[in-house]
């Protein structure tokens, strides 16, 4: 934010205005402004997942969507992405074996 006093002369207190730097239309006198927030900024997606803030303001907190590289997604939290390593095709196990992952990857 940028913080001009337009009164210096007068010594007035709690006359100072805050201005967003992304937009300097939203100010607030005597305190900071409330300027809008890109929620992607702070990583919240899990790693191989990318973010998507459609909406950057602060009335509209939560409304981020992380998706997988498999496409599954989640609005407002890292999505849960898993990955069955025996889904591959062909399997990974040899013939007439039976795969299982007890522990599936994150993708």
């Amino acid at each position: 934010q940028t913080c001009t006093d337009p009164d210096t002369a007068s010594n007035k207190l709690h006359d100072f205005e805050c201005a967003c730097n992304s937009d300097m239309s939203i100010k607030k006198v005597d305190g900071p402004a409330t300027c809008d927030k890109d929620e992607c900024s702070s990583n919240p997606c899990g790693m191989g997942q990318t973010c998507d803030d459609p909406v950057k303001s602060v009335k509209s907190i939560g409304d981020f969507t992380c998706t997988c590289g498999n496409g599954v997604q989640a609005t407002g939290a890292a999505a849960s992405c898993e990955t069955d390593e025996c889904a591959a095709m062909p399997s990974p196990c040899g013939a007439d074996q039976t795969c299982t992952d007890p522990n599936k990857a994150a993708d």
